[in-house]
């Protein structure tokens, strides 16, 4: 009987990460998840033990500093976990012969195009939380020769906090809604990506991909679809970022082309409209 595919998962404690552990693979794949408390990424003895312990053919990397705004005032501690983290893991998942799946995000670009970035645009962050990122991915580039970077935007699931279930419980308690709408970019479902990363890690089609569902929406177009679909009374009314200002600045357009997808044959993640519908029917 042939051995088991085995994927080990960091960061299973969090949105994605727990999406991908509990999802059901097909029988030759075998998935384990590390929560932060199992597996703290900072700890390169503890990267070296898990590898050692699990013995996976691929790690996909969830494990993260995501606090945008709480970063611009802790940098250190984001570039501990981000970059450090990601290069412990990095060096135990080569050693260990491992392939290695980071997942990364639009804030590695400054949101300042008009139209899609490509994978191999010249990324130019402007917050500690995107510099941060980047560091993780240039790591992985220079400790790793088997690696896929997967750069994601607006994602939300049925775990942790997100901008959908946000949207959900204010569209409950409130008439009407500001909500951003001079940004624009591309929702993720957790499920959609959580698929397409268990068919990538699985191939040897290495190098940096971008991975959104299809089709581009502002934040406010974003909350009234998730009003409509769920059939909830309140409106949403558009404002601008500048209404809202945060510590960490937000990307005004973060549309990623998805050409590594295509021109390596896997299939474009579904419209995110009809994502969104899925997910509101299953909570």
């Amino acid at each position: 009987m042939s051995r088991s595919f085995t994927i080990l998962v960091t960061g299973a404690g969090g949105q994605l990460g727990k999406e991908l552990t509990e999802w059901q693979a097909e029988p030759a794949v075998r998935l384990i998840g590390l929560s932060r408390a199992e597996l703290d990424i900072t700890d390169l003895k503890q990267c070296r033990d898990a590898m050692e312990r699990y013995r996976p053919d691929a790690v996909i990397h969830c494990a993260a500093y995501t606090a945008v705004d709480k970063a611009e005032s802790e940098p250190d501690e984001a570039f501990r976990v981000n970059a450090a983290g990601t290069r412990n893991v990095a060096l135990a998942a080569r050693e260990a012969g491992a392939k290695l799946a980071y997942i990364s995000t639009d804030y590695v670009f400054d949101g300042q195009s008009h139209k899609p970035y490509n994978e191999y645009d010249r990324t130019n962050p402007t917050t500690v939380y995107g510099k941060s990122k980047l560091a993780g991915e240039e790591l992985v580039k220079s400790l790793h020769d088997r690696y896929f970077i997967v750069r994601t935007s607006w994602v939300y699931g049925k775990h942790g906090a997100n901008f959908v279930k946000t949207m959900l419980k204010l569209g409950a308690e409130k008439d009407r809604l500001q909500v951003v709408h001079d940004q624009t970019g591309s929702p993720t479902y957790t499920a959609d990506l959580a698929q397409m990363l268990l068919e990538l890690v699985q191939s040897d089609c290495y190098g940096i991909y971008h991975a959104s569902n299809t089709g581009v929406c502002t934040w406010f177009e974003f909350a009234k679809a998730i009003f409509e679909e769920k059939g909830l009374q309140a409106e949403a009314v558009p404002c601008t970022t500048a209404e809202f200002p945060r510590p960490a600045p937000r990307p005004a357009y973060s549309v990623m082309d998805h050409c590594a997808l295509r021109t390596n044959g896997f299939a474009a993640l579904r419209p995110w409209r009809e994502a969104l519908k899925d997910f509101l029917e299953t909570i």
